[in-house]
Parts: C-alpha cells; structure tokens; sequence
C-alpha cells in the first residue's frame, strides 16, 4: 500500500474528525451550497479511503457530453475496473436513512449507460468491470463511517 496513499488518508481523516459538514444553522439556500460541499468533501473522503485500500483512479466526476449522467470515481482495484457511485448522508437523530439506499433503479441505469461511454470514449478493451457504492454516514462531530458494497449492482437491468 502506497505511504502517500496512507498519509493522505489520514490528513482527510483528521480533517474530517467532526464531521463532513457543519452543524444545520443555514437558510434553505445556504443549506443546498452546503449539502452539495458537504457531497463534495464525500466524494474526497472516498476517494483518499479508496486509494488507502488499492484502487488506482484513472477518473473522477466524469460526466460524457450530449447525455445526462455522471460517475463519481473511475479506477482499478486490482485487474477490474471499478466504477464508484459515493452517497453521503448526514446522521441526525430524527433522520436515519442508509446512504446506498439512494441508489435507485433509475439512478442505476445513468450510471451504467455513462459507464458504456466512459468504455467507448476511453477505447478500454476487454477488462472485467463492476459498479461499487460507497456509503458515507456522516455524523456531526464524529469521524465519518465508511461501507464499501463492491459490486453493488449489475449492468442487466
């Protein structure tokens, strides 16, 4: 396992100690701008605990021209060609759903016809392929929990 990797991961992780975003004292915009920086910091998060644990990226936040859909991370984790979907839900009391649960079955389908893009733009021959969910629970003031679902769906819909 690369050190930088290892170093990396553990700076996120500090960063991260309280929590992926603040506390709820925002208006309704304020509270979209930081979902979406909270959903950000996810993504980072992932990212730094994926590579921690082997995954060589070759994307991130691919999004192909002309349709609608966008892939999170893109990478390698041994041989197979991963392709992350990251969901960060915020943990409040009141509120308690699990994060990969939000990965529906329309969602499903834009991330595996952006996957068949991503296949045709990049010209990547004859690899085995997979589509993993990262689920980050975050709660505010603690360290984020992180579930890796490797192969979390499949392609045949």
């Amino acid at each position: 396992m690369p050190i930088f990797s290892q170093l990396m991961f553990q700076a996120v992780r500090w960063a991260a100690r309280r929590g992926l975003r603040e506390e709820d004292t925002f208006s309704s915009d304020d509270r979209k701008q930081e979902a979406r920086r909270a959903g950000v910091r996810g993504e980072t998060y992932a990212y730094w605990y994926l590579r921690r644990n082997g995954y060589v990226f070759v994307a991130r936040n691919y999004t192909p021209r002309g349709i609608k859909g966008e892939i999170d991370l893109v990478g390698y984790d041994g041989k197979t060609l991963a392709f992350v979907e990251v969901r960060t839900r915020t943990v409040r009391e009141d509120l308690s759903a699990l994060p990969e649960l939000s990965v529906t079955r329309e969602k499903q389908h834009v991330v595996v016809r952006t996957a068949q893009r991503f296949l045709a733009e990049r010209h990547v021959g004859e690899c085995p392929c997979r589509f993993d969910v990262v689920a980050i629970d975050n709660r505010p003031g603690q360290a984020p929990a992180v579930r890796l679902h490797k192969d979390a769906f499949s392609p045949q819909m």
